[in-house]
């Protein structure tokens, strides 16, 4: 068994309040979990309005698997059109 996690950094420019971010963060949390069955959750920066850190996990026979769908989220988030992505932390075990 294998268990990667993934720790991403946005940024959202456009948010004015912390509904705003919530409505998007959402919409990013539901589009990955249903593309990419990962589990997703906000795991830090909850009140600031412009960051958003998510945390991914995913288990898998092959860890070639989770890098591949990790590699994918990265380059689905770095194309989104609101979310400005920063950087991110992978780790595989």
């Amino acid at each position: 068994m294998n268990v990667g996690s993934l720790r991403v950094r946005l940024i959202v420019r456009e948010s004015r309040s912390l509904k705003d971010k919530r409505q998007i963060v959402r919409s990013i949390k539901d589009r990955l979990q249903n593309a990419f069955n990962v589990s997703i959750a906000e795991v830090d920066a909850e009140e600031d309005r412009k960051l958003v850190v998510l945390g991914l996990a995913m288990v898998s026979n092959a860890a070639s698997h989770i890098k591949t769908a990790f590699e994918q989220i990265l380059s689905a988030l770095r194309s989104h059109p609101v979310a400005e992505f920063v950087d991110y932390e992978m780790d595989l075990e």
